[in-house]
């Protein structure tokens, strides 16, 4: 099934759970509801939401992620269930035993499809992505020669211009660029935790203070879908900041089709495949399939 991904950002809420159900209420309106089997994620953009118990136990129940964003509508947090999956435990532990050469070839194959990615992200935008084609070729287990900083350095002056830099506090587009991150990231955690992997066991990533490591690993290959949509804002608006339009076409992500070992998939049923073959390579050293677009 297609899970929906709802944002309440238009004004003063209430949600609450009413039989299986999202139910937002608005004064002076008529209730709104939508069934949580539907639901994938729900963002909350709005500082006048209120949000019962009831209704984030029911989310966790169902594995759906709750995004909280700050007074300038930047996500700020989500909430994951604790558990996701039959096999967590099992799971959990071989994450803690696996080994570095496992984690090493995991993340191979993640930077070969990210530089692949922007490749072709930089082909669509600018006709320049041959160069990137050839490094991602020439990714080695663990990315030692760290081919992944090589690539950004070719590909941002070339996508937005020689003057950006990429900064989580820069200007445009920069704000959207994080925007799209964080919704990415969301969509691979949940998919992560219904995979019983926990996201904070990462392969790369090793900040102390990062609850999200793994999905800060998993995430990487899909950045550049993000980086297409920002350009495509930036190119129409070069000031463009976070607001309800590019949100919304920010997470019109969430409702494309990607391609999994060939096969046509909505965004969110590719997630939890490349999930489930991320738990494959972690657990049983099997090669890593991650999803193309």
């Amino acid at each position: 099934m297609i899970k929906r991904t709802v944002e309440i950002s238009s004004g003063a809420a209430h949600l609450s759970l009413r039989l299986k159900q999202l139910s937002v209420k608005r004064e002076g309106e008529d209730e709104v509801t939508v069934p949580l089997e539907d639901l994938g994620i729900l963002v909350i953009s709005h500082p006048n939401v209120s949000i019962t118990n009831a209704l984030l136990a029911e989310c966790a129940s169902q594995n759906i992620t709750v995004v909280f964003c700050d007074m300038k509508h930047k996500p700020s947090g989500a909430m994951l269930p604790f558990s996701g999956h039959s096999t967590q435990a099992e799971t959990m532990e071989a994450q803690i035993a696996a080994s570095q050469p496992v984690k090493k070839r995991i993340w191979q194959y993640i930077i070969e499809a990210k530089i692949a990615g922007q490749a072709k992200a930089l082909e669509a935008c600018s006709g320049k992505g041959k160069a990137l084609f050839e490094m991602a070729k020439q990714v080695k287990s663990g990315d030692t020669e760290n081919m992944e900083a090589r690539a950004a350095q070719y590909y941002w002056p070339r996508l937005f211009g020689k003057d950006f830099r990429r900064d989580r506090e820069g200007g445009p587009p920069n704000s959207i660029l994080n925007y799209g991150y964080t919704v990415i990231r969301a969509s691979v955690a949940r998919a992560l935790v219904g995979s019983g992997l926990h996201p904070s066991l990462g392969v790369h990533h090793r900040n102390r203070y990062d609850s999200f490591r793994l999905a800060d690993d998993a995430m990487e290959p899909l950045r550049p879908i993000v980086d297409i949509k920002a350009f495509e804002l930036w190119k129409a608006n070069p000031e463009v900041e976070v607001e309800k339009e590019t949100k919304r076409a920010m997470l019109e992500i969430l409702g494309m089709d990607l391609r999994f070992n060939g096969e046509k998939e909505p965004f969110m049923e590719a997630m939890a495949h490349y999930a489930a073959s991320l738990r494959r390579a972690i657990a049983e050293g099997a090669p890593l399939t991650i999803p193309e677009w």
